[in-house]
């Protein structure tokens, strides 16, 4: 390869060289002018078009919805594969006094322990490939068997992901967004669409009230707390007020400790929901999103001219360990 063909394959730079001869004199003396002799095959003046079509090498992943619900809230273990029910225990002291005596044996305390409990559900999905499938692949340089574990791998995390925010119907499987020990949500004054800066800080500050009262005084202004709302529903809080200053800001200065996370789920065809959340009370996580096992991977099963493989987790949901931790708001 010349330098010419070098610099045309590598930037596109093209010279044309050379030039068409003209049809003069001594050149039509130079025919034969013999007649234009007969085709055995079809008259053709292309080539096939895919030899004029350019394949690009690289691979366009297509962007798929984040799954944020084990990363804002946190995961953790329990039990195994084996594992059907999960048993907590809940412990509350007890007690009552009595006015003091020589010969008195009034007063007493005590412990009141309950064993709320979960169900695990486990949940599977496939993996196959076939001999001819994967060459046919090869040919367009895609690594199929590489591809479509990783669509495995995802379309369980995906599941898992649901799983925590929802639940599962029909088992003591519940979601973050559903479970039934959760106090009842309320309804913020004004859309936070069609609200005001001062209006959607206004709804925040009264989740907040409710979320103190919830508590018992527990909680102040400085304690970790975490807001989550959908993406769209953030939008909201870069609005400002009559002095500039947006619900973000107000949110900074008068909770320090506060943070804001977004999950696309909490926004809903029922509306906008918004919770706020004391991350921990006391050294106890308000929740943990639970599993069994991450990830399984099964036999591989060799038939006559395919591979499958089953790929299996296990989810218990939201656990919850403190529902009165939680606060929630509809804000449209």
């Amino acid at each position: 390869m010349n330098t010419l063909q070098q610099l045309e394959r590598d930037a596109g730079i093209v010279f044309m060289g050379g030039g068409k001869k003209l049809m003069n004199e001594q050149v039509q003396a130079a025919l034969a002018m013999d007649a234009q002799p007969a085709l055995t095959t079809a008259g053709n003046s292309g080539i096939p078009a895919w030899m004029l079509t350019y394949v690009d090498p690289k691979l366009i992943e297509v962007a798929l919805q984040p799954m944020k619900a084990a990363e804002i809230f946190g995961e953790v273990k329990k039990g195994d594969w084996t594992t059907e029910t999960a048993m907590f225990m809940l412990v509350e002291p007890t007690g009552e006094v009595s006015g003091y005596g020589d010969y008195n044996n009034n007063g007493v305390s005590g412990a009141n322990v309950n064993f709320p409990q979960r169900q695990s559900y486990h949940y599977q999905v496939f993996t196959r490939w076939g001999e001819r499938e994967v060459a046919r692949a090869g040919e367009a340089k895609i690594d199929y068997v590489n591809r479509v574990n990783q669509a495995s791998v995802n379309a369980l995390n995906r599941f898992q992901n649901k799983s925590y925010l929802f639940g599962i119907k029909g088992l003591q499987n519940y979601g973050i967004l559903n479970d039934p020990s959760l106090p009842a949500a309320t309804a913020a004054d004004q859309t936070w669409a069609a609200a005001t800066g001062e209006q959607v800080y206004e709804s925040i500050r009264k989740l907040f009230q409710k979320l103190l009262q919830q508590t018992g005084g527990l909680i102040d202004m400085n304690t970790p707390l975490l807001l989550v709302c959908s993406p769209t529903a953030s939008v909201e809080l870069t609005k400002t007020n009559q002095y500039n200053v947006n619900v973000a800001d107000q949110l900074k200065k008068n909770f320090p400790n506060l943070r804001i996370e977004t999950v696309p789920e909490y926004s809903a065809a029922s509306g906008e929901m918004v919770q706020l959340i004391v991350e921990e009370l006391d050294g106890q996580r308000t929740l943990e999103c639970g599993f069994t096992e991450k990830l399984r991977a099964h036999n591989m099963v060799l038939e006559a001219s395919s591979i499958k493989q089953k790929k299996s987790q296990g989810t218990w949901g939201a656990i919850i360990y403190r529902p009165f931790c939680i606060a929630s708001m509809t804000v449209s």
